[in-house]
């Protein structure tokens, strides 16, 4: 699953521990989306498609034909790394979400430094699966403070269905 649990709302610090603290959270997720092609998988895309695309060039080595198919082959590959850097780039988005007693922070770390932060009392925050009428199936929200954003929306379908559960359990006043 692309979320972690850094701080797991099943295992929150007791009050009368000795580790507690006034201002420790009480559960904090960390949210990215996930990446079917890893960086070194990057690497040996574009090493095996440059190796492929030569293979049309062995039996034009040494004349005039290899000079005109050669920057249209070389801009072929610039291309292919060129969307994937993109995509890397597009795609770094991470989302923390920290409880604690007194207050919920949502702060969404976008791509190219944007960043945006959400705040509200736990007691009023609600969490809210929109089935149909959202940019995405299963869309979830939480509201709370006069606000309703949106977490998760890079999860697929069933990890927001995974993810709704877990929030209604951290969010939950027994903690």
């Amino acid at each position: 699953m692309p979320y972690e649990w850094l701080i797991d709302p099943q295992k929150a610090p007791e009050q009368s521990g000795a580790s507690f603290t006034e201002d420790a959270p009480l559960a904090r997720l960390h949210l990215w989306p996930f990446r079917s092609l890893p960086k070194r998988g990057f690497v040996w895309l574009i090493a095996a498609t440059a190796a492929l695309i030569s293979l049309p060039l062995w039996p034009v080595m040494g004349t005039p034909i290899l000079w005109g198919l050669l920057p249209f082959l070389l801009l072929a590959v610039w291309g292919l790394w060129f969307a994937l850097q993109r995509n890397y780039r597009d795609g770094e988005v991470v989302e923390d979400l920290t409880i604690w007693r007194d207050r919920v922070t949502l702060v969404r770390h976008g791509p190219r430094g944007q960043r945006q932060e959400w705040q509200a009392n736990p007691h009023w925050v609600r969490v809210t699966l929109h089935e149909t009428g959202g940019p995405v199936p299963n869309y979830l929200t939480l509201r709370g403070n006069g606000r309703e954003v949106e977490i998760g929306s890079f999860l697929a379908e069933e990890e927001r269905l995974a993810l709704i559960h877990d929030l209604r359990v951290a969010l939950s006043p027994g903690l």
